[in-house]
């Protein structure tokens, strides 16, 4: 056990977090999955409009690999199946029948002597595979290999975002059998990184768990971002693969080795400015937002609702559904766009600034949080912060600029040098939040990886 406290990055002070009260919702008229969401795999639909299903038959195959499916949270009906542009696959709609008929699977708890083979096989079929994610490149995990490691982060940083303490109240059985089984998966080790951070209730659950190698972090953001605790505890070198897995995933798949099918419920934070009352609710995987933000709890005339945090999240709007991965919904205003007087010479009394260029810095306000909105405040062009300033909100040692202007180069050689293999988006979304140029380091980040694993697999 370690404890690592990390200076660098930025806590971004945004008002309208979540009370920590859990309210159940009942079950959906339907819900929907997002093909579009899951990384790194192309999907091949299963099913027609009108077939009827059950929890956990599968509707969407991985076309490179038929054993990883995405299976349905609910029995019911094919309602729709949504396309966009191009025919992309965007939405399949089922409508729930009530009847609550599941796709069973026989499953044994006896982990005295395992067989990795047929771990991994009912984990495939269960539609769980989805949540075990692989770096470098951030993507669905490749079923046939054997990680250096498994990692779970049991903090979060980001802004707005759900605590999984609160999240794995209740699940101490289910998450210690989901790392029992995990901990066969892999010749490694299971690491658990827990928030250090003083006045933070610790859940049993982590608290409590065998067969994990904890960590503590405390920082700014990004310190709950796994990619961060990475680097810190074990970093990956060219050539390794690891695992990382959310812990309410870790806890599914416990729950599913106990009962034999899909786990469907899913607790969900609403968050944000733009709402009166903001809390967790206990709903079902894929629910429509509108279940979770009716209108009249909508507290501004325009908001942006984002699947996620304001980061690294996906736009999404009330007639939406709910991630396959994501346990936040945020609700803020939309920025208005016009033009203020004075500009960048206004005091700010009312506005943040890390470079502590307003007076709102120096006015005692410091951990004052703001209510934040849609606005960028800056435009597009060249580079005008020198990398030391880019440095400041990475608690990696990786350059960002340098690794940046690789990407741009396609120099895969330099990139590599550079550490990007160690990146996912979400670890320099801060940089792309501080730009004054407003450059997508995430997008700039995703080419790179993508060109990598294209020449890998040539």
């Amino acid at each position: 056990m370690a404890e690592f406290r990390l200076k660098k990055g930025y806590d971004i002070p945004i008002a309208g977090h979540a009370q920590r009260t859990l309210k159940e919702l009942p079950e959906p008229g339907r819900v929907a999955v997002l093909p579009y969401e899951f990384p790194g795999i192309k999907l091949r639909l299963l099913v027609h409009e009108g077939d009827r299903v059950k929890q956990g038959t599968p509707l969407l195959q991985n076309k490179e690999d038929e054993r990883i499916v995405i299976v349905s949270p609910l029995s019911g009906k094919i309602l729709r199946i949504n396309r966009g542009e191009r025919r992309k696959l965007l939405e399949v709609v089922i409508e729930n029948d009530g009847k609550h008929e599941k796709e069973t699977i026989p499953v044994d708890t006896d982990l005295t002597n395992p067989d990795r083979q047929a771990l991994v096989q009912k984990i495939l079929s269960a539609g769980l595979w989805p949540y075990i994610i692989q770096r470098p490149f951030t993507k669905i995990a490749n079923p046939d290999d054997v990680p250096r490691d498994i990692f779970i982060s049991g903090m979060a940083t980001a802004p707005l975002a759900a605590d999984p303490n609160f999240l794995l109240e209740g699940q101490q059985e289910n998450f210690q059998l989901g790392v029992d089984i995990l901990s066969k998966l892999t010749d490694g080790k299971i690491y658990l990184s827990l928030d250090g951070r003083k006045n933070v209730h610790q859940s049993e659950t982590f608290l409590q768990v065998n067969g994990v190698e904890p960590h503590f972090f405390s920082g700014p953001h990004p310190a709950g971002n796994v990619g961060i605790q990475i680097h810190h505890i074990k970093p990956l070198n060219i050539g390794e693969k690891v695992w990382q897995i959310q812990p309410y995933a870790v806890a599914m798949i416990g729950q599913f080795f106990k009962q034999g099918y899909f786990p469907n419920q899913r607790i969900v934070s609403v968050a944000g400015t733009g709402l009166y009352e903001r809390n967790y609710f206990k709903t079902i995987l894929g629910s429509p937002i509108s279940t979770l933000i009716p209108e009249k709890n909508i507290a501004r005339d325009e908001v942006r609702i984002i699947n996620g945090d304001v980061l690294t999240g996906t736009k999404t709007s009330l007639s939406g559904y709910v991630s396959f991965y994501e346990h936040l919904i945020s609700v803020i205003p939309e920025g208005k766009k016009e033009r203020k007087l004075l500009g960048y010479f206004r005091p700010g009394l009312k506005m943040i600034s890390f470079s502590h260029t307003f007076l709102s810095t120096w006015l005692g306000t410091r951990n004052k949080e703001f209510e934040l909105d849609t606005r960028i405040n800056g435009a597009k062009r060249a580079f005008v912060m020198s990398a030391s300033d880019y440095e400041r909100f990475l608690p990696m040692d990786i350059l960002p600029i340098p690794l940046a202007k690789s990407i741009l180069a396609e120099d895969i050689e330099e990139m590599e040098g550079l550490g990007i293999l160690e990146l996912a988006e979400e670890d320099i979304a801060l940089c792309s939040y501080a730009c004054l140029s407003k450059t997508d380091f995430g997008q700039i980040l995703r080419n790179g990886l993508d060109l990598i694993e294209r020449e890998e697999n040539l």
